[in-house]
């Protein structure tokens, strides 16, 4: 134990540190399960699809086809941005929403 840590309340620092290992467990079986979750973002009505899980890499991009007849690099270049950025806000909300409910456990 580190010199002049008080455990608050009289509690165990054992029981403590037991606390904290199945909370880490629990952490690594939420990560382990975002990694496994998929959200989808699209852009342009559709033209632009991205789908990114939950630890945040990008899993695939769709373009349809009808998007490339116009020869508009920008607008596509524009298209793939927003749903790429979609897509990870919408990831990142999904892995604030499963652990944060854990991290709010910790006792410091």
């Amino acid at each position: 134990m580190a010199k002049g840590f008080k455990p608050k309340n009289n509690q165990n620092p054992m029981g403590m540190m037991g606390q904290l290992q199945k909370l880490q467990e629990q952490l690594q079986q939420a990560q382990d399960q975002l990694a496994k979750e998929t959200v989808t973002y699209s852009a342009g009505g559709g033209a632009v699809k991205v789908v990114v899980t939950g630890d945040q890499r990008c899993e695939s991009i769709s373009i349809d086809p009808e998007v490339l007849k116009d020869g508009d690099v920008e607008m596509l270049q524009d298209l793939i941005l927003a749903a790429f950025n979609g897509a990870l806000d919408a990831s990142r909300s999904m892995a604030a929403d499963r652990l944060g409910p854990l991290s709010s456990g910790l006792p410091f």
